[in-house]
């Protein structure tokens, strides 16, 4: 039986703003265990890279945590002290940033970047052994060892993202987060990007939780599966279950709206309206205003929300279960 890695219970979180606090993340439960891989995926704005710098406690300064727990290993990261948590971060999970691959120091090398990293959590290491490990990243990650010595703007895009998972990778994590890893690269490097990351977490038996606002993806990299809208998550469960019986209406309409190549030809549905405003709270189930088919009881502003259990550890939002 898996062991639990990372447990995530009714986690809430907001943004102060002038006009209001915005729920970015609100009541969200999930767990990670060892070895598995496990899929966030929405729309832009639901709260999915939210949820990932909640996680590191990398949030802005504007946001709070109101209510919730987030144990690693057992270990309560709540309420940690930043110097507790630096002890963490990279070394027992570290992420992959959106966009991350324009994230390097220009004037500063690839190599000496990773490095700085590695002293601060191995400062018993020699130099000699930092760069021995560097080279065994770059080449499990398809990269030269000639790569320590180049600046960022000598790399192309996919090289540097590369670098990015190696960098990652630095301090031996046991999850890694990965937040869109392949945004702006082009569909042949995507692909690259992809395999090289699951044959990382292959090799080294490394958790991921992989972000992403293209449900095709997830499906290729995941074990479990959770679908976010507004802040929350309204389905969970096997990936296979969910994409082979989906139950929540923002489920399908997401499936409706990828092109396959398998199977008829079919036009896709597109989906009409925008995500609501997270600064007012919401009454009633979130996505009545855009569900293409709602019952009587969707906008009901008293509905009761929350997830119910339809499956073998498939979970769905209670409001949407009683629509299908």
């Amino acid at each position: 039986m898996s062991q639990k890695l990372l447990e995530v219970t009714n986690l809430s979180m907001h943004y102060d703003t002038l006009d209001g606090n915005v729920d970015a993340v609100k009541n969200v439960s999930f767990t990670v265990n060892s070895g598995e891989s496990f899929g966030l995926v929405g729309e832009s704005g639901c709260g999915k890279t939210s949820v990932a710098m909640t996680l590191l406690q990398l949030q802005p300064d504007n946001s709070v945590i109101t209510e919730g727990s987030i144990k690693l290993e057992g270990k309560e990261l709540i309420g940690l002290s930043e110097n507790d948590l630096r002890k963490v971060r990279w070394d027992s999970i570290s992420i992959v940033f959106q966009g991350a691959m324009n994230a390097w120091n220009p004037v500063i090398k690839i190599g000496e970047q990773i490095r700085e990293a590695m002293r601060e959590h191995y400062p018993q290491n020699s130099k000699q052994e930092n760069i021995n490990k560097i080279n065994e990243l770059f080449k499990m990650v398809g990269l030269d060892e000639s790569i320590s010595e180049r600046f960022p703007h000598e790399l192309s895009g996919g090289m540097k993202q590369r670098a990015v998972i190696a960098l990652a990778l630095s301090c031996d994590p046991k999850i890694i987060i990965a937040d869109e890893p392949t945004t702006a690269l082009d569909v042949v490097i995507q692909d690259q990007i992809l395999n090289e990351i699951k044959k990382v977490q292959n090799l080294l038996g490394l958790s991921l939780i992989y972000i992403s606002h293209d449900i095709a993806v997830i499906a290729e990299m995941t074990d479990k599966i959770a679908v976010m809208y507004a802040g929350s998550i309204v389905e969970i469960g096997p990936t296979q279950s969910v994409f082979e019986s989906p139950k929540h209406s923002y489920t399908r309409a997401l499936l409706d709206s990828t092109p396959s190549i398998r199977g008829e030809k079919k036009k896709l549905r597109s989906l009409d309206g925008e995500p609501p405003s997270l600064i007012n709270e919401i009454q009633g189930c979130s996505f009545s205003p855009r569900c293409p088919s709602p019952s009587s009881g969707c906008k009901n502003q008293s509905v009761e929300m929350g997830l119910i259990q339809i499956g073998e550890e498939h979970f769905v939002d209670k409001c949407c279960s009683e629509c299908v």
